[in-house]
């Protein structure tokens, strides 16, 4: 279990919220955070406001915030200001307060909402963007606007999206390989899919390597990448060291490899016309497949032919339970699957049979021999 954070944003005017998930509070993840919502907003603001956490403010002379110097030209490459609040005064912006307050009180798992613990980061990225459809498709209590479409007033006052994002702090780029790994360190690091190609920025955080990549300049955007913007987190491993490869296995969605390295079974495709009639038996016939692949079973097609062909007389439910059958018990000669399908037939067909024991004799009973060899009984010539 580990814990993570909430990047909370909203436009004043037309309460437009974006919750994004994160993992720390370092200046590259705030500058991706602030590129990722610039984006979802369609424009830049002209300031931001914000509290005064060591990434915005390095200093405080005379009650005067000293600004850090990389987000004041973040800050410039974007087109807009930062501004901080005055300090223990959250009035000062309350917008943010507010969105915080209620971001919380419905993502985060509490005794009181009765949440569970996300599985997964994914997990909670889903329920963010949930959240951020669910408040920006209502109408705002105070405003009495709907704001997805009173940010679409609002956003032909903003300022225009610089065309490349703001990538001072990310770190160092990395090429994505075409078996969707970077080298950082001399440690190969896996990444999702749909990266392949492209340049991400990698940068070490604490124990973790941060993955960084700009999902607008993708050609397509991946299935995972839906409703994100800008510059993404995409991938974070724990720092390892050389000939010790970081590979996260959901990053290979179709590679078939289980976690635990054993081989998955293959899965049947027909190809033609004869294969798709054999695999539409049923699952028996994808198992009889596989195992007489493997054991190496000589005319394959002819008895997958003859399969289909007994199906025509005894049903493909028979037929495909012994197919099942005959994979499970390693019988893949030419009579085998006739002969099960003959035993059970002929095992159904004795289902309805009467079988004798001491409790229901057939016997017709002895009492017509109780008077034998009784006085005045005689046999007679």
């Amino acid at each position: 279990m580990r814990s993570t954070l909430l990047f909370c944003a909203w436009l004043a005017w037309s309460r437009y919220r974006v919750v994004i998930p994160v993992w720390d509070q370092s200046l590259p993840t705030l500058i991706a955070c602030l590129d990722a919502t610039v984006r979802r907003f369609g424009g830049v603001p002209t300031y931001a406001l914000t509290d005064n956490p060591r990434t915005v403010s390095i200093d405080h002379v005379a009650g005067i915030p000293v600004r850090h110097p990389q987000i004041v030209e973040t800050a410039r490459h974007y087109g807009m200001a930062v501004h901080t609040c005055v300090p223990f005064d959250p009035e000062s912006k309350g917008g943010s307060e507010a969105t915080v307050k209620i971001a919380k009180a419905d993502l985060v798992p509490t005794d009181a909402n009765l949440l569970p613990d996300y599985v997964s980061f994914a997990e909670l990225e889903a329920a963010c963007e949930r959240f951020c459809a669910t408040v920006n498709a209502r109408r705002h209590r105070e405003s009495a606007r709907i704001p997805d479409e009173a940010l679409a007033e609002e956003r032909a006052r903003l300022h225009t999206l610089p065309s490349a994002p703001h990538t001072l702090a990310l770190g160092t780029t990395r090429s994505v390989g075409t078996d969707q790994t970077i080298r950082f360190g001399s440690v190969r690091y896996s990444t999702p899919p749909g990266l392949v190609g492209t340049e991400v920025w990698v940068r070490a955080a604490g124990t973790d390597l941060v993955v960084v990549a700009d999902l607008d300049a993708l050609p397509q955007a991946p299935d995972w990448a839906e409703n994100k913007r800008g510059l993404s987190e995409v991938a974070r491993h724990l720092l390892s060291t050389p000939g010790n490869p970081r590979i996260d296995p959901a990053h290979y969605p179709s590679h078939p490899q289980d976690p635990d390295g054993a081989p998955k079974p293959p899965v049947p495709k027909a190809r033609s016309a004869a294969e798709a009639r054999f695999l539409d038996l049923g699952p028996g016939a994808h198992t009889w497949l596989i195992a007489a692949s493997a054991a190496g079973t000589v005319r394959i097609r002819a008895k997958m032919t003859a399969a289909v062909e007994l199906a025509v007389f005894v049903g493909a439910a028979t037929v495909d339970a012994a197919l099942a059958v005959a994979a499970e018990a390693g019988r893949f000669s030419d009579g085998d699957l006739p002969a099960i399908v003959a035993h059970h037939t002929d095992t159904a067909a004795e289902s309805g049979r009467v079988v004798a024991d001491e409790a229901h004799s057939v016997q017709p009973g002895t009492a017509a021999w109780a008077g034998f060899g009784a006085a005045g009984t005689g046999v007679g010539s």
